[in-house]
């Protein structure tokens, strides 16, 4: 059978079902309608019999006479009045010959006795058995009620009663016979069914020839791919041809040759093709997934951040380092317009707007932003060579931070010039240190062999002393001069300024240092080594406190701008003389009389090795500031969610207050 044939009649099939399923649907509804009808009806008949019974028996019984007390008079009572009464009588008999589905209208006593009957009048003074409710029919499924109204004859009731002192005195039962049932529902049905009948034919029809009449196009649809493969065959053609002249060998096909379906079958035919069109895009998306790969892994790896638009000014291409020159996010980025990445309120939003705007290249222009930062900013308009009006395809955008490789620079000149002191102080430790072992050997030999004279033995005590001396000296300047290595995670510079603040705790207090730190109320968080770090801020908030003699405010304050995070350490003490403020930061400068010159030394070291700055200003009575900067971890504080990890980095009150301590007096 062929497939479009097997379409057709799926899609005829499908129809078919639908309609009886409707139509099943209809019939059932219609039919429980009709029998809901037929029970409303009846039972309001039964309401007003007994109303009209209730009516007759108020008037009936007093103008009889006979002894209340007597249960068989009282019966016989009831019964001759109901008998005998026109009006109720004339409406047992309206119901019973105009209402087609009833079959007998019966008033029993609360024994089961009828009183009165109709049309039957022998069965007045017998116990009448009972029947099923007619009510239970209005909760049967299609099924159930089809077998109940079209099988054997049975019949139901309708009943109504008529209490006295809240107990059963009389009933009124009407009777429905599920053959007068049949007889009321018979035309209706046969009419239903036949209207179903057409119905379905004319269904059946319709969705054959709407079902034929979509699948006619594919006839089309296969020319048309026809034409896109003998166009794809020629260019795998050309394509073989210059390998062959590329490689002179003798070209080779390498089409294979396809069974094609049955002539007829169009729809067979059409799914070959597509089917081989598919294998072909598979093919070429993944050489474009590999490509993509290779472009994402170098454009991550790229110090220089590349953006590439489209010919309607939106990003397609975007490479991480984006991110630290516009403080932007790469969701954010990627398919937005030049308008809603860059903003006129900066210089350089401005600069590659303009650009944009007037359709003018952009050959390494620098920029200074309003953060001092000097990026040199290259836009490359791409044009269409093959079309006569070389309409835009595109932009290029480069930007080129110049303060990185400046600081690159920097780093690598700092590192050689590290490692040719770690070499030199390696060696010179070494050559020192045998010496120094050999005169305290011979010192030792000295001193056993000098038995006596004070004075003699004072000058080998200071010569002693002196040698250990030199040898801490040595032995630190090896120490400073190891590689060290670093222990890098993200750290929340609160956290870490809040324990060195801990630290210098007892020291502040001694001193009668009065200590104000500030911080923002969201984490500030650095790539750093943070037992490294705090040992420079350590350093120089004991520096700081140590310049203030007699007591002071010791300012300990962290912020941030779009690139750097900042510590600031303000005494309010001597100050640093500006003829000495150039070698603070050189190993064994000092001007304490217990001071060892390594601290800030240290402290400047530690502060490279990550990559950062450490400024100084300082005023001679006024006091003396250090600035230490270091890189964020992500460029925009307002990008920055706070986590639980964060603040539970933040000990102390340093976290309570949001990063804000209140001024606290230590000392006395």
């Amino acid at each position: 059978m062929r497939l479009k044939t097997k379409l057709v009649l799926a899609i005829t099939g499908l129809v078919f079902a639908v309609v009886v399923l409707f139509s099943w649907m209809w019939i059932s509804q219609m039919l429980q309608q009709h029998i809901q009808q037929s029970w409303s009806v009846t039972d309001s008949q039964a309401h007003e019999l007994v109303l009209e019974m209730h009516t007759a028996l108020e008037t009936g019984l007093a103008q009889r006479h006979f002894d209340p007390r007597d249960e068989a008079a009282v019966e016989e009572a009831v019964a001759e009045t109901l008998r005998q009464d026109p009006g109720l009588n004339s409406q047992i008999t309206a119901i019973e010959n105009y209402s087609p589905t009833v079959l007998d209208v019966v008033i029993v006593d609360s024994h089961g006795r009828a009183l009165v009957t109709a049309p039957d009048a022998t069965l007045e003074g017998q116990v009448l058995p009972s029947r099923p409710d007619y009510g239970a029919l209005l909760h049967r499924s299609l099924i159930g009620t089809l077998r109940i109204v079209f099988g054997p004859p049975r019949v139901y009731d309708v009943s109504r009663g008529l209490d006295l002192y809240n107990r059963p005195f009389l009933t009124v039962r009407i009777g429905i016979n599920t053959a007068f049932l049949r007889n009321a529902f018979h035309p209706w049905l046969v009419e239903s069914l036949s209207f179903i009948g057409l119905a379905m034919i004319i269904s059946i029809v319709v969705a054959a020839f709407v079902a034929n009449l979509a699948l006619h196009p594919l006839e089309q649809i296969s020319r048309r791919l026809d034409a896109l493969a003998a166009q794809e065959a020629v260019a795998e053609d050309a394509v073989r041809r210059e390998i062959q002249r590329a490689t002179e060998q003798p070209a080779t096909s390498e089409m294979v040759p396809r069974s094609e379906p049955a002539a007829g079958d169009e729809v067979a035919q059409v799914s070959g093709k597509i089917e081989r069109l598919g294998q072909r895009i598979r093919n070429v998306e993944e050489v474009f997934s590999a490509l993509r790969e290779n472009l994402d892994q170098i454009l991550s790896n790229l110090q220089d951040g590349v953006m590439l638009f489209t010919r309607d000014a939106r990003a397609v291409l975007v490479s991480s380092s984006v991110e630290r020159f516009l403080s932007i996010g790469r969701d954010r980025i990627f398919g937005a317009e030049v308008r809603e990445i860059f903003d006129r309120s900066t210089r350089l939003g401005r600069t590659v707007r303009d650009a944009f705007e007037g359709g003018m290249s952009i050959v390494q222009e620098e920029v200074t932003t309003e953060t001092g930062r000097r990026v040199e900013v290259s836009l490359d308009f791409i044009h269409d060579t093959h079309s006569a009006d070389r309409h835009s395809l595109g932009a290029l955008l480069t930007l080129h931070d110049l303060e990185s490789v400046r600081e690159i620079e920097s780093e690598l000149e700092v590192s050689r010039r590290m490692a040719s002191i770690g070499r030199l102080t390696a060696g010179v430790g070494h050559e020192v240190k045998n010496p120094i072992n050999a005169i305290v050997v011979h010192l030792e030999l000295l001193r056993n062999k000098v038995h006596g004279g004070d004075d003699a033995m004072r000058h080998l005590d200071v010569i002693q002393s002196e040698i250990r001396r030199l040898d801490r000296v040595v032995q630190t300047l090896v120490d400073f001069s190891k590689p060290v290595e670093l222990q890098l995670r993200d750290q929340d510079l609160r956290g870490v300024i809040s324990k060195v603040l801990l630290l210098a705790s007892a020291e502040l207090q001694t001193r009668g240092i009065t200590l104000e730190s500030q911080a923002p109320a969201w984490p500030v968080v650095s790539r750093v080594d943070a037992d490294l770090l705090e040992q420079a801020l350590l350093n120089i908030v004991i520096n700081g406190a140590q310049a203030m003699a007699s007591g002071g405010v010791l300012e300990v304050r962290l912020s941030e701008d779009t690139r750097w995070a900042s510590i600031l350490v303000r005494d309010h003490g001597e100050g640093i003389p500006e003829e000495i403020r150039p070698r603070i930061f050189d190993l064994y400068f000092t001007t304490k009389k217990e001071g060892s010159g390594i601290g800030l030394a240290m402290t400047w070291r530690i502060v490279q090795m990550h990559h950062g700055q450490i400024d100084v200003e300082s005023k001679a009575g006024s006091g003396t500031a250090f600035v230490l900067r270091l890189p964020l971890i992500s460029a925009g504080s307002g990008q920055r969610v706070l986590t639980q990890a964060a603040e539970a980095a933040v000990p102390g009150e340093f976290a309570r207050h949001g990063g804000k301590t209140q001024p606290e007096r230590s000392g006395p």
